[in-house]
């Protein structure tokens, strides 16, 4: 069905990634490693090409250990790793494409940057045919517990959908966020060098210049609706299927996007766009309810085996969030932490926002007062206490940084070049 409903169990309100930038957060996740312990802040290297694939055994691993049949299609890791981590991996059913011979929206840049309606047909998308997959793998009777991982690609860019997708948000009554010019002014240098330098996403001047904020935001509208008509291929033939009523069920996303907010696109900040992150967790004939405790994809790992009922693992750095799905309003003394390479890092707990960057600079963001994040705290009087209590959940050890020449790796040298 195009429309579904489901009662989840825990519904993570203020849930949040341990990296803004796919290949270290899917990093964290499936080990449940931050990246200032394991190294690997930006686009590689991959798990197995680290010294995490000697120490750490991941998430599908630990399931295939345990006697789960571990099955898997689309985006999950990075990219390879689905093949070296996955028993059974389906393939990615054509990743990012289809792609036109001539991009639609955007005629410069990285090849994956591009908006608007294509192809023609619904099932010509990667992200439906690995629905398809996934619906047949639940009609399947199993002899032991199984493990599936469903990977879409959308909306990750480029921000391609069918013309259907886009009807259902006209251009004309798209709202675009709102933005104040002078909303970085209290930043210092480097915070926003590390957020504009050497990037591959198009500059937020040149995307509201060219007429083409409406349109990008309508893409990924497009795109979300899109994909939410495959999560819900998959939740109907759950529905349908003999394994509803004992089967958990994690939807979660790997990081957020900026659609100009603070003036600029894309992913890899550590602002509240750049990190929250949807995550829900439905507990067959468990109550639905939303906390607003913080959560992170690192406590995914921990939280699957305790729901399990399988051994605990004390080498992860997650923390089961059991506790929060039994009773959303427990004390949680855990807040989320975001990195993007070392001594840059975010601090949210249910009220606060803190971040702390490489040159000692820091923002103090409250979300009571202040959701979009427009008015930095942190050199105003009278908020001396809750810095010095939220510095206090930043690491202070920093493992080098792995690998090499990716996008992150030059926006963070850049950054810091010019210190």
């Amino acid at each position: 069905s195009d429309y579904w409903h489901i009662v989840c169990s825990g519904n993570f309100t203020n849930a949040h990634c341990q990296a803004p930038v796919c290949n270290p957060s899917r990093t964290s996740l499936m080990t449940s490693r931050y990246p200032s312990n394991s190294g690997v802040y930006f686009l590689n290297p991959e798990i197995h090409q680290s010294p995490l694939a000697d120490e750490a055994v991941t998430l599908p691993e630990r399931f295939a250990r345990e006697g789960y049949d571990v099955l898997a299609a689309g985006k999950l890791f990075h990219s390879r790793d689905n093949q070296e981590y996955f028993e059974n991996f389906a393939g990615n059913f054509g990743g990012f494409g289809p792609r036109p011979e001539e991009k639609i929206s955007q005629p410069h840049g990285h090849p994956l940057w591009d908006w608007g309606a294509y192809p023609e047909k619904t099932d010509d998308m990667p992200d439906d045919k690995i629905a398809e997959w996934a619906a047949k793998q639940l009609a399947k009777d199993y002899d032991k517990p199984f493990f599936m991982g469903v990977g879409f690609f959308r909306p990750h860019v480029p921000m391609y959908a069918p013309q259907e997708w886009f009807d259902r948000h006209p251009r004309d009554d798209v709202k675009l966020p709102v933005v104040r010019d002078d909303d970085r002014d209290d930043l210092s240098q480097y915070a926003r060098d590390l957020t504009t330098l050497e990037h591959v996403a198009p500059l937020h001047e040149w995307v509201s210049g060219a007429g083409q904020w409406d349109h990008a935001v309508q893409s990924y509208l497009a795109s979300v609706t899109f994909v939410d008509r495959c999560v819900g291929k998959v939740l109907d033939a759950l529905e349908s299927s003999r394994h509803a009523r004992d089967t958990i069920i994690v939807l979660f996303s790997d990081h957020g996007f900026h659609l100009g907010e603070k003036q600029r696109w894309a992913k890899r900040s550590l602002w509240e766009d750049g990190t929250r992150v949807p995550m829900m967790i439905h507990v067959p004939g468990s109550v639905a309810a939303d906390t607003r405790a913080p959560a992170e994809l690192i406590d995914l790992y921990p939280t699957l085996l305790d729901l399990c009922g399988l051994t605990p693992d004390e080498s992860l750095e997650g923390h089961s969030l059991r506790r929060l799905i039994e009773d959303p309003n427990a004390i949680w003394a855990h807040p989320a932490r975001t990195t993007f390479g070392p001594g840059n890092h975010a601090i949210r707990t249910q009220r606060w926002r803190y971040i702390q960057y490489a040159d000692g600079s820091e923002e103090l963001h409250d979300h009571a007062s202040d959701p979009h994040e427009w008015r930095n705290l942190a050199g105003v009087e009278g908020f001396e206490s809750i810095l010095e209590h939220l510095r206090q959940h930043v690491p202070t050890d920093h493992a080098p940084i792995l690998g090499k020449d990716s996008t992150g790796h030059k926006a963070f040298d850049a950054a810091n070049a010019n210190r």
